[in-house]
C-alpha cells in the first residue's frame, strides 16, 4: 500500500515544517498521479466530442443540399476582363472565394480558389495554362482544374458560369471530378 504522505522536500519532520505547509499538506507525488479510470473518463470524452463534431458537420452539409439550388450572381461585365485576365470573386458564400479567367475571346473558366491539398489561395498563371498552388509546388490544369503536379490529388471545383447581356454570372458549382 502507498503511503498516504510523501517526505517533504527538506527532509524533516512534518512538525518541523513552517505553518503553510502544515496547513496545505498537499502530496505532490499523488496529486500527479492519473488513474486508469480518469485517463479512460477522458478518452471516452474527447471521442464523444469528436464524434459529435462530426455528426454536426454532416447535419450542415444536409442542411445546406436541402436548400436547393445554388443562387445566381453577377461576377462582372464581359468587357471588363481582357483575354488572359483573372479576377477573384466569392460564390456561393462571401467565405467561398474563386477565380475567374478568360482563356479566349468567348472562353471563360471559374473555379474554386482553394486547393485541393490543404486549401492554399491557387494563383492563376495563364500564359502557363496552369493555376499554381505555392504552398507544395501544385498546380492544376487551366481549363479543366485536374491536378497536373504535386501533392494535389482532387481537381478544384468547378464554378458553373452563364453569361448575359454582356454580364458574366457563376450560376452553380460542379464538385471536382477526375
Amino acid at each position: 500500500m502507498r503511503e498516504q504522505m510523501t517526505i517533504p522536500p527538506d527532509g524533516k519532520p512534518m512538525s518541523d515544517q513552517p505553518r503553510w505547509r502544515r496547513d496545505f499538506p498537499i502530496d505532490w507525488p499523488e496529486d500527479q498521479y492519473v488513474a486508469r479510470r480518469d485517463f479512460t473518463k477522458f478518452l471516452v470524452l474527447t471521442s464523444l466530442a469528436f464524434v459529435a463534431g462530426q455528426f454536426w458537420i454532416a447535419w450542415q452539409n444536409f442542411l445546406r443540399r436541402r436548400q436547393g439550388r445554388l443562387p445566381v450572381s453577377a461576377i462582372m461585365p464581359v468587357i471588363d476582363l481582357p483575354v488572359g485576365g483573372a479576377r477573384a470573386f466569392s460564390y456561393p458564400g462571401q467565405h467561398d472565394p474563386c477565380l475567374l479567367v478568360r482563356t479566349a475571346e468567348d472562353r471563360f473558366v471559374a473555379f474554386d480558389q482553394r486547393c485541393t491539398h490543404l486549401a492554399c489561395a491557387v494563383v492563376p498563371e495563364v500564359d502557363k495554362g496552369r493555376f499554381f498552388c505555392p504552398c507544395h509546388n501544385g498546380s492544376f490544369d487551366l481549363e479543366t482544374g485536374r491536378p497536373l503536379q504535386g501533392p494535389p490529388r482532387r481537381p478544384l471545383p468547378r464554378v458553373t458560369l452563364e453569361i448575359r447581356n454582356g454580364v458574366i454570372y457563376a450560376t452553380g458549382v460542379e464538385p471536382g471530378t477526375v
